[in-house]
């Protein structure tokens, strides 16, 4: 199940970051994960783990409540 795919796309936009980008600092921390499977993701086509939320949170620098909270503003 998938239900932060959105949540992720909106953090990693509103930090400047493109999907590269994410992908690189997930492979930091020895997630390796490709563009490909990033975009997936944010578009709920592939299911997250709860390891791998861990991971997304890491790389995007926040606790990992905020994948599930985060609302879009606009």
């Amino acid at each position: 199940m998938n239900i932060i795919g959105k949540n992720v796309r909106l953090i990693r936009e509103r930090k400047g970051w493109t999907q590269e980008q994410l992908a690189a600092k997930c492979n930091l921390i020895d997630w390796g994960i490709s563009r490909s499977t990033l975009a997936k993701i944010e578009s709920n086509v592939r299911g997250v783990t709860d390891i791998e939320v861990n991971y997304l949170a890491v790389a995007l620098d926040i606790e990992i409540e905020i994948l599930f909270l985060y609302q879009d503003k606009t």
